[in-house]
């Protein structure tokens, strides 16, 4: 199961985009969005979200 962003938390400050080491992370509507097929499930991307807007 991949990472998701709650889009209604989302602040689209961009920190999670380069802490992504599979580049799964991208801008979509205004909002950060995960690519679920590229997610590798390591975290790095929940773990600097200031919003806690990331989770499984």
């Amino acid at each position: 199961m991949a990472y998701k962003v709650n889009p209604e938390i989302c602040i689209n400050c961009g920190a999670c985009e380069p802490a992504c080491p599979v580049a799964a992370i991208s801008e979509v509507n205004g909002k950060r969005n995960i690519d679920a097929s590229k997610c590798v499930e390591c975290g790095a991307c929940a773990g600097t979200c200031p919003a806690s807007a990331i989770a499984l």
